[in-house]
């Protein structure tokens, strides 16, 4: 068997399997890419809820510093580290989220950290030092880490490899779009009703859509099997049916040991022995340090140049919205493209597992980025009308969308449902690492350099890894032959 081959389209002959290590038949009810549409659909909308909820927190805490500067007596550098402790949560938690979601299944950990997830929310907003702020909301984030981290591993379980490109396209876009719309929010529920409502917002929101967790099916291949071999009393185990059945307690110490001893550091692992991953997550990570760069910057040049309002600086992040608005539907056009008949045949005759082509809207995205940077750095003057640089921020992270999104199905069509989560927890401690560090010297930069040059040092930094996306896309297959994973699976 094709290592690359994605396990659920094998033959529909292989219909005799032991159902405690294996689905009974391609048509299993137990097998999530067997539920119906409607469930389906309503479990990516739940997911991609959850995931909006948590990233929205991250951002819209941003246009409320200035106030926790005043009232904490504290410098500018330091009311951002809230800002900062957030995404540093995020960071952190799909190290632990992610293979727990490995061990014990998806819904599991929806279920146990997003209640601790609001009440850490809670704390902040209930905070009475900077010190209390901040180690509330790291740990806020801590426990909303896995509405972004797990979220594509779940689609990826009950969706088919050709058929993921919808509900995933929307997805990533969701994290961009809930960090954008943050600080519009928050702008103006600070200025109506003062920084702490940056919190009751997300809370609100936390109320209405972290319950809908309840109503998610459990998606993880292992875990529903391991369900199935307790039902029989079996274990889940090498298949050898010599083997004596193990206990419940043996199979949940076996477990935690599995979990403690390798699953916890596997997204560290991969991140640091997987070039794949390694370089990907470093691509992908800047660009959503490039979103939380706007996020701090863009009110402050607005400010600055234009002498926007603080509901100005708010409004200025339409530009932000429009862009993760539109990429979806390019990205989805542009899938609805490469899956044309020829090439559909050309995969069912060689029964070739081919996710390079998923990667070739990246390689568009990686020459729209950098135009977009050097057009926002250069065009933000007075001389030149607000709206010039409004739109090149929205091209930017249109740009930034176009590399992220078929850069993380890349890694999610290689690794497979297996390593997923990992592959995803390893992009989230990139990603998340980098927007914690770039808000803390992004105001001093362009202080310093201006907006042109400090733009354009952003700009140059996208051009040197604009050739990632092209190189895997070329030399991925060798790559991929070199792991010490297994891929599809």
């Amino acid at each position: 068997m094709n290592p690359n081959h994605d396990p659920e389209s094998t033959d529909a002959s292989i219909t005799t399997r032991n159902p405690t290590t294996d689905w009974t038949s391609q048509t299993d009810k137990k097998n999530p890419r067997n539920w119906s549409r409607l469930r389906k659909t309503i479990s990516t909308l739940i997911i991609c809820s959850i995931g909006f909820t948590t990233t929205l927190g991250a951002s819209i805490y941003a246009p409320g510093h200035d106030q926790v500067q005043q009232e904490f007596h504290v410098s500018t550098t330091i009311s951002l580290l809230p800002l900062s402790a957030y995404s540093l949560g995020l960071a952190f938690g799909p190290m632990i989220s992610s293979p727990l979601s490995e061990t014990f299944g998806r819904k599991f950990v929806y279920l146990l950290t997003l209640p601790l997830c609001d009440v850490f929310m809670l704390g902040a907003g209930l905070a009475r030092n900077i010190a209390s702020l901040i180690i509330c909301r790291f740990f806020a984030g801590l426990f909303a880490a896995p509405g972004v981290s797990v979220a594509a591993a779940t689609i990826s379980d009950f969706m088919e490899p050709d058929r993921r490109v919808i509900p995933l396209a929307a997805y990533y876009a969701v994290p961009f779009i809930g960090s954008s719309i943050g600080p519009l929010i928050g702008g103006f529920a600070v200025q109506g009703e003062g920084w702490r409502w940056t919190s009751w917002v997300v809370l609100i929101m936390a109320g209405v859509f972290h319950p809908l967790a309840l109503f998610l099916r459990e998606s993880y291949k292992a875990t529903i099997l391991q369900k199935r071999a307790r039902k029989e009393l079996v274990v889940v185990g090498d298949g050898d049916e010599d083997e004596p059945a193990t206990t419940a307690t043996e199979t949940n110490l076996l477990r935690l040991r599995r979990f403690v001893t390798s699953t916890i550091a596997r997204p560290l692992h991969m991140l640091t022995t997987e070039p794949l991953v390694g370089f990907i997550c470093l691509y992908t990570g800047f660009q959503f340090a490039l979103l939380y760069t706007f996020v701090v910057a863009s009110p402050w040049v607005f400010k600055t140049v234009y002498g926007f309002s603080l509901s100005g600086q708010s409004l200025s992040f339409l530009g932000l919205v429009v862009g993760c608005l539109v990429a979806p539907f390019i990205l989805i056009g542009m899938d609805s493209i490469l899956r044309n008949r020829k090439m559909r045949q050309q995969e069912q005759e060689t029964r070739t597992f081919n996710p390079e082509r998923k990667l070739y809207t990246a390689l568009y995205g990686s020459l729209v980025l950098p135009i977009a940077l050097f057009w926002f750095g250069w065009s933000a003057r007075p001389e030149v009308h607000w709206i010039s640089p409004i739109i090149a921020q929205g091209t930017a992270l249109l740009g930034s969308i176009l590399i992220y999104v078929p850069c993380n199905f890349y890694m999610l069509d290689v690794y497979g449902s297996k390593y997923g989560a990992s592959a995803s927890g390893a992009s989230s401690l990139s990603r998340y690492t980098l927007s914690a560090a770039f808000p803390l010297f992004v105001t001093q930069m362009y202080e310093a350099l201006g907006v042109g040059w400090a733009t354009s040092v952003l700009g140059f930094a996208a051009l040197i890894m604009a050739p990632i996306p092209w190189l895997f896309y070329y030399f991925g297959p060798r790559l991929r032959a070199r792991s010490s994973y297994e891929h599809g699976t």
